[in-house]
């Protein structure tokens, strides 16, 4: 069976009351997904390893604990743009200490969100300058979230020189996409290829170098056709991977031996 790696979900806040709460509430509508099924499924498709990724402090530390009883599973832990207002130093602090746990494996997500705007744009810059040295001393790889922002992350990220990382679930030009391969990131990309209208997006994604690609849900968001209206799972990254593969012309069994190379390269997962 191909195998397959979904580097970003957010099924460590299945069955929780505490973490990031629009994820759990959506978790809580289907209480027949329990864990243990969601893996299962998962493992049935070929997906064998999950990056289970923390959105604020409270979800990290869920993240940091789930991944510790799942050996398919690792973590990553950050503060995502919408909660930069919210973070105090001591918050800060705790989400530092974390980096430093077993299968802690990336910083993020964190970027610069300036389409909904949830926090002023300087917290936000300030909590990713904080990330961003966090992942340098830490010296773990960088899960970016940036949209309608890109003019004001790139001269912030090459105040940071050396870092890896992936910008998660990419909908934005050639050009972009271009400035992050000059700058040796991966591009993450998720159901949103699978129900996109836009050509150019479209060419957007048949053009990532296959070194460069990887595969994710943003589970339980983001579902691939033809299962929109349903709540998203990690083996759904199955779907996307068989749309990528005919729209690039590539067979499924080389992209995916390639995407798992590259969640490799980039995790050590």
């Amino acid at each position: 069976m191909t195998e397959l790696v979904d580097t970003h979900c957010h099924i460590q806040s299945i069955g929780q009351t505490q973490g990031e709460r629009g994820t759990r509430e959506i978790w809580a509508k289907h209480p027949e997904l329990i864990v243990e099924k969601v893996l299962e499924n998962a493992n049935n498709r070929g997906v064998r390893r999950l990056l289970c990724v923390g959105c604020d402090l409270a979800d990290s530390q869920l993240a940091v604990d789930f991944v510790q009883e799942h050996d398919e599973c690792w973590a990553s832990i950050g503060i995502h743009p919408h909660e930069a207002k919210h973070q105090t130093g001591e918050k800060l602090a705790g989400l530092a200490a974390l980096a430093a746990k077993p299968k802690v494996v990336a910083v993020g997500e964190c970027g610069l969100d300036y389409y909904y705007g949830r926090s002023p744009k300087s917290d936000q810059i300030r909590v990713l300058e904080f990330q961003l040295e966090l992942a340098r001393t830490a010296e773990l790889p960088v899960i970016f979230h940036v949209r309608e922002a890109f003019d004001d992350f790139w001269p912030i990220l090459d105040n940071f020189k050396d870092l890896k990382g992936v910008l998660h679930s990419f909908t934005d030009t050639a050009a972009n996409r271009n400035k992050a391969l000059e700058r040796g990131f991966y591009i993450g990309i998720n159901g949103i290829a699978t129900f996109a209208k836009d050509q150019a997006l479209l060419d957007v994604y048949k053009t990532v170098p296959l070194e460069r690609l990887l595969l994710e849900t943003d589970a339980p968001f983001l579902t691939p056709a033809p299962h929109r209206g349903s709540i998203n799972e990690p083996q759904r990254v199955a779907d996307t991977a068989a749309f990528l593969a005919e729209l690039r012309g590539e067979k499924l069994e080389e992209l995916a031996a390639a995407t798992t190379h590259n969640a490799r390269q980039l995790f050590g997962i």
